[in-house]
């Protein structure tokens, strides 16, 4: 059973062998100010942890910009696709930034998405796009530098740092929710196990160790047991000597990347 003394056991590995953890988290689907929002930021204050908050454009209120401006600089808006819909054909995968539509069309709408962040967020957010549903169109990705986006946040491990020439991939690996019926909590050992398998293929190089693992909530759709989990998910990474838990300015930082390839690229000649 993959339990908190597995993870324990992963971050040791990593800490004896002289390595720091990068550690990041997003939380998805903010439109409003809730009662679980107020939980998920004082959370994050608490437990002085930078948070990447998802914010669906076309629903998005003034209310949820002022509640934001209160939080900790460390809360940084990113937008979430446009208005979280899926465009796909019933029966199938919900998409909202596939090919069902023409790319135009596609695009225009992440530009008034963009308008909206500009308009609620001014230059407080981060020009970072998080597909609804993880789901994008490569053609769709493609597009997204010359949109003035910086960044691609999706998830599963990446396949490459980056998504195109100017926009850097860093995705999220562990999403706490069970999303099929009946929806909530996936348990400790589900949650666990994506966490640990993404630290663990990292630290023996079967997938980008320079990318840093996400964690991925959906405060909106939390039961207690998601709270529960996450809080004492949060306090033992905190407390490990070899964890850093990054800002999402960092995690996007295109300077960040470049220098880490170069220097892996170097080390590796060198070898």
């Amino acid at each position: 059973m993959k339990d908190w003394p597995d993870l324990a056991a992963e971050l040791d590995a990593w800490h004896n062998d002289g390595r720091r953890v990068a550690l990041w988290w997003r939380d998805d689907d903010a439109v409003e100010p809730t009662a679980a929002l107020d939980r998920l930021l004082d959370l994050a204050r608490r437990r002085d942890v930078p948070l990447m908050l998802a914010v669906i454009p076309a629903r998005a209120t003034v209310a949820l910009a002022r509640r934001i401006a209160k939080a900790d600089p460390d809360v940084v808006p990113v937008q979430h696709g446009f208005a979280h819909v899926s465009h796909a054909p019933p029966g199938e995968r919900k998409w909202e930034l596939g090919a069902h539509r023409p790319l135009a069309e596609v695009l225009e709408e992440l530009m008034r998405g963009r308008a909206q962040m500009d308009a609620l967020f001014a230059e407080t957010w981060l020009p970072v796009m998080v597909p609804p549903w993880n789901r994008i169109a490569p053609e769709v990705a493609a597009a997204l530098g010359s949109l003035g986006y910086c960044g691609l946040s999706a998830a599963g491990a990446r396949e490459r740092a980056f998504a195109t020439p100017d926009v850097i991939q860093v995705n999220a690996h562990a999403d706490i929710m069970r999303w099929n019926a009946p929806r909530g909590f996936q348990g400790v050992e589900g949650a666990l196990k994506r966490l640990l398998a993404h630290l663990r293929d990292r630290r023996l190089g079967k997938a980008d160790s320079e990318e840093p693992t996400g964690i991925l909530t959906h405060h909106l759709a939390h039961d207690a047991a998601c709270w529960n989990f996450l809080e004492r998910l949060l306090d033992t990474l905190r407390a490990h000597p070899a964890v850093d838990f990054m800002n999402p300015h960092a995690v996007f930082s295109r300077r960040q990347e470049t220098a880490a390839t170069t220097a892996d690229t170097g080390a590796r000649g060198a070898a």
